[in-house]
């Protein structure tokens, strides 16, 4: 389900898997198909003058820091500012140390045992062996941690059976001994209770703490008049309301969006009130030959009486007379028919196609947000700490996450199906419009337009498809707060970043954007560092002045963009449109984020100067490729301009690799 409150969609177990996935055989190594671009996790913005903080060149002797500059100093460039240092403990600008307790056991579920010193502070917490040379460092923020647990009592008797378990969101448990002497637990235990949950404890997100200087303004990377008008709005068929400025007319919502130029603020009036949460059908893509669209909003209220609302149907069929190219068009409900009937006896429902006249309502059977939650939970649970490799192909297939993966991203190939080959505007939704539809709308404008491609239009699809118009980061992901039982938690952004990643692997060449982008992103999702995914809404965002507060994820990312760059990278002049094979033989775990924590797990050598070395050489080259296009060019002008009927435009569809 997708909403907090009414019209709530009904929980629906999920039948067993009927794919299952192709392998040669019954290791772990043969379920991994592909070796990820960067497997190690992702740097934060630290400071570069910890001298002491690497990992010992062993991949196998430590379990990787959550920062890979600890692990390569070299890699880790200073984004600004100076932090103030201490000689154990590296500090960004705004963050102070909590709580220091000495003689603490960190027990590695790889390595064994590593005595040392365990820092908490107000953002995050932060692990130096003792033991070892190089130090073994862990650093973990502290908004990437759900629980914390005591494990043992005063009358724990054995070594290690006295101290703290944390569990985390990003796929790992830590946990540390303590000695019962030195009374070091209690105090660990507060101060994260304190600044693990700092909603939770009345205090401020650490994004609001958080001071650094960037040379890119990751605040000024979307702004949705530019991205409208790139795609030619306002027109003859859409116009750009403003009915939403100061977020009352729909509080999650954007204050700008397009609409039908045929629908005045009136009409939108009356269609919201027969949309749930009034999220009207808004403008999310718009095809730049043929006018078909994808609009997105939230289910009609139909309720077991079967309400009708002659504005909604309207308002309906002005989105298909904006295109001219189809006498159809096609809703695509992202939710099993048995849940949107369900829905009905809460209020809501779906479009009866008897009502809704030259519309077909197809239903793409993606499951709601409990059933993904417990799917990540099965599939964390047989990849941390241990791995049974006797048991690995049918403990993934009894998680289901590869089953929904393939789900999302069938749909989303069915939505671009009907865009680009049938010329047939969609119309997306799912109960309220903020999790499914997000993930359903952005995978098929990934496929659909090679801007959104790009590092930078990457961003922009996170915001307009995201951030902008509902999904509620902080609800989904806890941000801040203790209760780690809500049952609105659950990780669709994360499963849309996995489906992003499966595109990746299947046209390696059509991404700007490396592995370790994605999992930057992911990790920060968590980690409240910036505030990018803060609050659940853009009314709460300018309430609480995100964008004067906090700093941009953007703003990191793109003062470092050689970091994120992909060097197999290809910029065609012409427009591809991408079909991805949604099917299982092709869907593959996502090793490099998932089970990243294992150092079995990790690449032998690192790859990071390499991919600058091959972005260098790519540069040179398409200078040459683009100086012997502009030759051909000048030397074929001539015959091409005689021939009758011109030359053929290249294709615009593409085809994934090894299909």
């Amino acid at each position: 389900m997708e909403s907090n409150g009414s019209l709530e969609e009904v929980e629906e177990t999920p039948q067993p898997s009927k794919h299952v996935r192709q392998s040669s055989g019954s290791s772990l190594d043969n379920v991994t198909l592909a070796i990820p671009v960067v497997s190690r996790p992702p740097p934060q913005p630290q400071p570069q003058q910890q001298q002491q903080g690497g990992s010992p060149t062993d991949n196998a002797s430590t379990e990787p820091p959550a920062d890979r500059h600890d692990r390569e100093p070299e890699e880790a460039k200073s984004s600004g500012g100076k932090p103030v240092q201490s000689e154990d403990l590296p500090l960004l600008l705004g963050e102070k140390s909590e709580e220091a307790a000495k003689d603490v056991t960190y027990l590695c579920p790889f390595t064994g045992p590593v005595r040392g010193t365990l820092y908490i502070t107000n953002y995050k917490l932060y692990f130096k062996g003792v033991e070892r040379e190089p130090p073994f460092i862990l650093d973990v923020p502290l908004g990437s941690i759900y629980r914390v647990e005591k494990v043992g009592g005063a009358t724990s008797r054995g070594e290690n059976s006295y101290g703290l378990e944390i569990f985390c969101k990003d796929m790992r448990n830590l946990r540390f001994a303590h000695k019962h002497e030195q009374h070091s637990r209690r105090n660990v235990y507060e101060k994260l209770q304190t600044f693990a949950f700092p909603s939770s404890n009345k205090l401020p997100l650490f994004a609001f703490e958080y001071k650094n200087f960037h040379s890119e303004d990751g605040w000024a990377v979307y702004d949705p008049m530019s991205e409208l008008k790139r795609q030619g709005v306002p027109n003859e068929s859409w116009r750009i309301s403003k009915i939403n400025e100061g977020h009352q007319f729909c509080d999650t919502y954007a204050a700008v969006f397009a609409v039908p130029a045929a629908a005045d603020d009136e009409l939108l009036r009356q269609v919201a009130a027969f949309r749930s949460k009034n999220r009207i059908p808004i403008l999310s893509w718009i095809h730049p030959q043929s006018h078909a669209t994808i609009t997105r909003c939230s289910q009609p209220l139909v309720g077991v009486g079967g309400r009708r609302s002659k504005e909604d149907e309207k308002y309906i069929q002005m989105l298909l007379d904006a295109n001219a190219q189809s006498h159809k068009l096609v809703i695509m409900d992202a939710r099993p028919s048995v849940n949107a009937v369900a829905n009905k006896a809460k209020g809501g429902g779906y479009e009866n196609e008897d009502t809704y006249q030259n519309a077909e309502v197809i239903f793409l059977d993606i499951h709601n947000i409990h059933v993904m939650r417990e799917s990540l939970r099965k599939l964390k649970d047989i990849c941390y700490p241990s791995i049974d490799d006797h048991h690995w192909l049918s403990n993934l297939e009894a998680t289901h996450w590869l089953e929904h993966i393939k789900m999302v991203l069938a749909g989303a190939v069915r939505i671009a199906d009907r865009i680009e080959s049938q010329k047939t505007s969609v119309v997306v939704h799912c109960s309220d419009g903020w999790d499914r539809t997000s993930q359903l709308t952005a995978l098929a404008l990934l496929m659909l337009d090679p801007f959104y491609r790009t590092i930078r239009g990457f961003e922009v699809l996170v915001e307009k498809e995201w951030i902008e118009v509902g999904h509620k980061f902080a609800q989904r992901h806890g941000h801040g707060d203790k209760n780690h039982a809500d049952a609105d938690r659950s990780p669709i952004f994360a499963q849309f970043m996995d489906c992003v990643w499966q595109i990746t692997v299947q046209f390696p060449n059509a991404f700007e954007f490396n592995e370790h982008f994605l999992i930057t992103i992911l990790d920060h999702l968590y980690s409240c560092l910036f505030g990018t995914f803060l609050y659940n809404c853009m009314k709460d965002r300018v309430k609480e002045q995100v964008k004067t507060k906090t700093i941009s994820l953007w703003s990191y990312i793109n003062s470092s963009k050689e970091e994120f760059s992909n060097p197999m990278y290809a910029a065609y002049h012409h427009q591809h449109v991408l079909f991805p094979v949604a099917s299982m033989r092709r869907i593959e775990l996502w090793t490099g984020y998932y089970i990243r924590w294992n150092p079995r797990m990790r690449p032998q050598e690192p790859i990071n100067q390499r991919n600058r070395d091959l972005i260098e050489l790519r540069s040179f080259l398409q200078k040459q490729v683009e100086e012997l296009q502009k030759e051909i060019e000048a030397r074929d002008l001539g015959v091409q301009s005689g021939q009758v009927g011109g030359t053929s435009s290249p294709p615009r569809v593409a085809s994934p690799i090894n299909a």
